[in-house]
């Protein structure tokens, strides 16, 4: 059963008059609040988020028992309270400790839903239960049925990252193989899977790939279509391996068969597949449940087999051979804390994320000395370079058109056969680099071809603290080829490449682009479309990991009300405390 939000709508309980004129009023809040939701929230598989309404207003501790025993058979993760009246604070409040909580006090005269709100607000941190705080800045007439356009903004922010945690819950992140090259988050922590996402983490040896392909437990129709798919998609790019060097490889055709075969395979490990069941293999044919993973790949695997490279882009894209589908996070270096910053990008936008290395800080000075070219446009303050080695999600070369003929990266069911077709043309599969990958493979090879608004986000973890979060909002931005030829050259030519321009404040960490560089907390990041920072706040305090660096407006943040008992002044501060104080979500 999928995640719902529980609409409670809470009444003033004196009957003889009172309950009685406010009954409509009460329903109408919810069910416009319902109508809301379910028409711009949707759940990754492209359906509209569902929402229940409670059987009967609330106007006393019976009614939320009733309400409370309702919402448990509906798989209710979070509860939207309405109201535009008075009601009595403890006795209708939403106590389950387990799930997310908001209330909406309606904005009026004559009679006062705010003075619950505040009741409400206060109750419940009294209580350790954080709730969202929604209440429209203009006073509205007792008839109006009309959402404002501050109160939508809220609710829907609330909905959007209240479905997305729910998502999570009870699913299984799979780590394929172990910690990578000592990159310190390549190690899947099964404690803080568990107690921040309600995740649980399994661990499968990259050697039951292998023992798949050559046993033949997979579907040999699926991974035929896969095959052609590639040979008919997939252009190989160059080749800068230098063979008179000895190597042991696969042909590229025989190269291109063992990465079909793979990509097939880790898709029936995450997910299952019923075919598996008909050829014998029960327990293969179960999957894991998975809602993301990591592929471990380098060393011991691609020291002497094909490199994940292409597995993992074409699953973190938004199609493949089957046409467009649901980006799968797979993580590069099987880095959990990325593969989980992609996946919450993914649950927030319900598109593709892109996996890159924090690669290379390119100033405007240090572009000139080596170009000639003096950077102007979005360009001028210098740039990130976002690059890694051909596992990026091909969405990322911004070749999808919007209505309105605007490069972007879309929601994946609306993808067309013109975006996957534009985007094939666009990218090129360059034999890999054998002094890294003396196994072999192919590398997706392209530049992001517009500008286009990002957000890169970063789950670190720290000792002593726990997890904490790092969003830069940003664009992508487009330099002359011959420029973006010489830089890339310094690199990798072989690999997918990101100018990546993040919004200046002119203090702190985003002081220039210089200070974003140099106070990101890991070598990778995963970036988001589009400016969203502000729902990867409100998520993160859902969840109480602590937003550590960001460039978002204080105007446009939305957390719990009690977030403002641990001060007012300093919100950086204050948001540590308070997740300090509540702790994990899955305590």
């Amino acid at each position: 059963m999928k995640c719902k939000i529980g609409i409670r709508p809470v009444i003033d309980g004196r009957c003889g008059g009172i309950r009685e004129s406010l009954e409509e009023q009460t329903m109408n809040m919810a069910k416009s609040a319902k109508a809301l939701i379910e028409s711009n929230c949707f759940y990754s598989d492209g359906t509209p988020v569902e929402c229940v309404i409670s059987n009967t207003t609330i106007g006393g501790s019976a009614e939320a028992c009733k309400c409370e025993e309702q919402f448990a058979t509906e798989n209710v993760v979070a509860t939207l309270t309405v109201t535009p009246c008075w009601c009595y604070g403890t006795e209708v409040i939403d106590i389950n400790p387990n799930t997310i909580k908001a209330v909406w006090g309606f904005n009026g005269t004559e009679r006062p839903g705010a003075v619950f709100l505040a009741c409400a607000v206060a109750a419940s941190a009294q209580r350790g239960l954080p709730i969202f705080s929604i209440y429209g800045k203009d006073v509205q007439d007792l008839g109006d049925t009309v959402i404002p356009e501050d109160v939508k903004q809220k609710i829907l922010s609330f909905a959007k990252c209240a479905i997305a945690v729910g998502q999570m819950k009870n699913k299984t992140y799979v780590g394929l193989g172990a910690v990578s090259m000592g990159i310190a988050g390549s190690f899947l922590d099964g404690n803080l899977m568990q107690q921040y996402f309600g995740i649980r983490s399994e661990w499968v040896d990259m050697v039951e790939i292998d023992r798949r392909i050559n046993l033949g437990i997979y579907d040999e129709k699926e991974y035929e279509k896969a095959l052609s798919w590639i040979k008919a998609n997939c252009k190989e790019g160059i080749d800068i391996n230098d063979y008179n060097k000895p190597r042991i490889v696969m042909t590229k055709d025989k190269l291109w068969e063992y990465i079909a075969k793979m990509t097939v395979i880790v898709n029936d490990i995450m997910f299952g597949n019923p075919k598996l069941k008909e050829m014998g293999f029960p327990e293969e044919a179960n999957g894991r449940n998975a809602i993301a993973g990591g592929f471990q790949g380098q060393r011991q695997w691609i020291d002497r087999l094909p490199n994940g490279d292409f597995m993992e882009a074409i699953m973190n894209t938004s199609f493949d051979w089957r046409g467009k589908k649901e980006p799968f996070i797979l993580a590069t270096e099987n880095d959990t804390l990325n593969g989980m910053s992609m996946l919450i990008n993914k649950l927030i936008t319900n598109r593709a994320s892109i996996f890159a290395d924090v690669r290379t800080y390119w100033s405007p000075d240090a572009v000139k000395r080596v170009t000639g070219w003096t950077p102007d446009g979005l360009a001028k303050n210098g740039f990130i370079h976002m690059i890694n080695s051909g596992a990026a999600a091909l969405d990322g070369i911004g070749a999808c058109k919007d209505e309105n003929g605007n490069a972007c990266m879309k929601e994946w069911w609306k993808i067309t056969k013109e975006d996957i077709k534009a985007t094939m043309d666009n990218v090129t599969w360059s034999q890999a680099n054998l002094d890294y990958f003396r196994g072999g493979g192919f590398s997706s090879n392209f530049k992001t071809i517009a500008e286009m608004p990002v957000t890169a986000v970063r789950i670190n973890m720290i000792d002593g603290l726990g997890p904490v979060l790092q969003i830069a909002e940003g664009y992508t931005a487009v330099i002359p080829d011959e420029v973006d030829t010489i830089l890339q050259n310094r690199t990798d030519k072989t690999w997918p490449s990101t100018w990546f321009v993040p919004n200046l404040t002119g203090e702190g960490a985003f002081k220039d682009v210089y200070s974003v560089m140099a106070n990101w907390g890991a070598n990778h990041a995963a970036l988001a479309y589009g400016h969203v920072g502000a729902d990867l706040i409100t998520i993160a305090s859902m969840l109480r990991i602590p937003v550590n660096m960001h460039n978002v407006s204080e105007d446009r943040l939305f957390r719990p009300h009690t977030w403002t008992a641990f001060g007012t002044k300093d919100l950086e501060s204050a948001d540590y405390r308070a997740c300090k104080t509540y702790g994990p979500l899955y305590k």
